[in-house]
């Protein structure tokens, strides 16, 4: 057994198949892959790893899986995927998935590869266990799945607490124990609003399993882990100065790409230290990673409200926004690399379908909450697409971008405060 002193969690005891999990090299990558990727620039304590959200995964999980009686291999299964359940993200976390999976088809929870070869691959199957299956955990897909890759997964619960203890913001605080205790599984036949029932017999892959639940009278424990998700985002994980920095560490990563012979593949195993080095030692992205560096960084040049921005903009996907950022530099006069367009996805609310049971009978959160309405309505209230470019010239691409884009000037924002939520999944 190995004993762990967690700044969250107090003391975690990691035995099993987790534990000879640890000191493999895929989770060992992870002490070198910040949690918040650029937030370090807004909350400078933040810093803390997936290494060690990997380790409180596990911890959470291991807890639910005690109350739950949960035992044997299942309890083996669920463990090591708790504890595998990052290893598959590239430097900077969630930052650069967008442009990775473009290029290799492959999101941070498509880990099969990785598990199944390496130590990773030895230390799974010593234990009896296999890959494939872990894999599918992983991906949120077998029984018990919810877990680990759920709508009240023990995922979220640990990196909202570590998240705010981390940049020292208050909103994310949530209720860990009572999660744990209150967590419980029914079979889908079981589910009032939909679902079909599934045979689980621990042996044989199904892709659907019983579902998590919370336990009667918990519509509050639900609502503060959506609560918590919701403050979190405007002050954290959107925070302006972040959104700005990761686009240019996006664009600073599609440019090394296409100036050098690392493929996609490559990119996504780098840690942060890797592709920092990779992006310095680049001529064609030495500019933004010196700005990066020094933390100066491009000025929001548009800042615009959901309604203001017309549908095309909405729907454009990675070709376009190329084409629409040269034309906004055409217009400005300026080269087209000082042009960031910034068009965040479509708000969603994934704990919004989590399940809770209310006078025995198995509901969605959004259909017992009122709270699903009022956040969802705030969300898109507060959603907001950007335009950046270097200082000088922001007053030139924002009208710029205003007519390009078919913006109405009037009702642009070029400095803020505060910062605007995109998506709610977009750091889990």
């Amino acid at each position: 057994m190995i004993t762990v002193k967690d700044t969250v969690h107090d003391h975690i005891e990691i035995d099993g198949v987790a534990a000879d999990l640890v000191d493999t090299p895929a989770l060992q990558r992870l002490r070198h892959v910040k949690q918040l990727g650029t937030v370090q620039l807004v909350y400078p304590s933040a810093n803390h790893t997936r290494f060690e959200h990997s380790l409180g995964v596990y911890h959470l999980a291991s807890r639910a899986l005690d109350h739950l009686g949960i035992e044997g291999k299942r309890a083996d299964r669920i463990e090591a995927a708790a504890m595998l359940h990052d290893v598959g993200h590239g430097p900077f976390s969630h930052n650069l998935e967008s442009l990775t999976h473009r290029r290799t088809g492959k999101y941070h929870g498509d880990v099969d590869e990785l598990l199944a070869t390496g130590a990773v691959g030895e230390v799974l199957r010593d234990h009896d266990l296999d890959p494939d299956r872990i894999a599918d955990i992983v991906a949120g897909e077998g029984p018990y799945a919810g877990l680990v890759s759920g709508e009240l997964d023990v995922d979220r619960m640990d990196y909202l607490v570590r998240d705010a203890y981390h940049t020292g913001v208050p909103y994310g605080t949530i209720d860990t124990e009572r999660f744990v205790r209150e967590l419980t599984f029914v079979e889908r036949g079981e589910v009032a609003d939909g679902g079909e029932s599934a045979a689980t017999d621990g042996d044989t892959p199904d892709r659907r399993g019983p579902e998590l639940v919370l336990d009667e009278g918990n519509v509050q424990t639900a609502e503060s882990l959506l609560l918590a998700r919701a403050l979190m985002n405007p002050v954290v994980y959107t925070h302006h100065v972040a959104r700005i920095s990761k686009a240019m560490l996006r664009r600073a990563a599609s440019e090394l790409l296409d100036a050098t012979a690392t493929t996609a593949a490559e990119l996504r195993r780098m840690d942060d230290h890797d592709f920092l080095a990779a992006i310095r030692d680049c001529p064609g992205t030495a500019e933004l990673s010196r700005r990066y560096d020094e933390r100066d960084l491009y000025k929001l040049a548009v800042w615009a409200e959901y309604d203001d921005v017309p549908e095309r903009v909405h729907e454009a996907d990675s070709a376009a926004e190329t084409a629409l950022e040269r034309e906004i530099a055409a217009e400005a006069g300026v080269a087209r690399d000082h042009v960031i367009l910034d068009v965040p996805p479509e708000p969603t609310m994934r704990e919004s379908t989590a399940r809770v049971t209310v006078n025995g009978e198995i509901r969605r959160l959004e259909r017992q909450s009122p709270l699903v309405s009022a956040l969802r309505t705030a969300q898109r209230n507060q959603w907001r697409l950007g335009v950046y470019a270097p200082a000088p010239a922001t007053d030139r691409v924002g009208r710029a971008a205003a007519d390009v884009l078919g913006l109405d000037p009037d009702g642009l924002v070029t400095e803020v405060r505060g910062a605007m939520p995109t998506t709610l999944d977009e750091f889990e």
